[in-house]
């Protein structure tokens, strides 16, 4: 198994000297990149996420960015292993990494819970972490489209059981 995160490729897309972090730099203030050419992450999604317009253009240019290199990591990947390929993606539908799989998982948790995680694991304010759950959508669009859907109210222990038993049932379904 390998597993694409597709935030780890978003922080390439903001990385010193890309062209993603160039293009956000004129759309949302050249004082988004700091001295050290590092992108002050927390100014972007303070202008990005300000309103619905702001965050569609953030969206617009780090979506397309991110899924082509998601799907060189697929290519390099195929060249030289076998196995299944997972694409961790909070955005997955609307980055259009959706067409890259054959099967979608959708891990659910009450808002409350993903306003907790957010913010432990970005180290953001509850404001901040709000307005970024605010810009996307609801659990239901995720769960409607999903093949599967894995309650993530759980520990995060638990919830990573559930996915790996189900990874591992994907797998053995497809070796017979």
């Amino acid at each position: 198994c390998y597993i694409i995160d597709a935030d780890t490729v978003a922080r390439e897309a903001l990385a010193k000297g890309s062209d993603c972090l160039q293009t956000l730099a004129e759309y949302f203030g050249y004082d988004i990149i700091d001295q050290d050419g590092q992108c002050n992450r927390r100014l972007l999604a303070q202008r990005a996420f300000a309103d619905a317009e702001k965050t569609a253009l953030l969206n617009k240019t780090t979506h397309p960015w991110i899924k082509r290199r998601i799907e060189e990591y697929i290519t390099i990947y195929r060249r030289t292993s076998e196995g299944y390929i997972v694409i961790d993606a909070p955005l997955l539908y609307e980055s259009g990494c959706d067409r890259l799989c054959d099967k979608v998982i959708a891990v659910t948790a009450p808002a409350e819970i993903r306003l907790h995680r957010i913010m432990q694991r970005d180290g953001l304010t509850k404001e901040e972490a709000l307005l970024r759950m605010q810009a996307q959508p609801d659990s239901a669009f995720y769960t409607g489209k999903a093949d599967f859907i894995i309650d993530g109210s759980q520990p995060l222990p638990v919830v990573q059981a559930a996915v790996a038993e189900l990874l591992e049932n994907l797998e053995s379904k497809e070796e017979r």
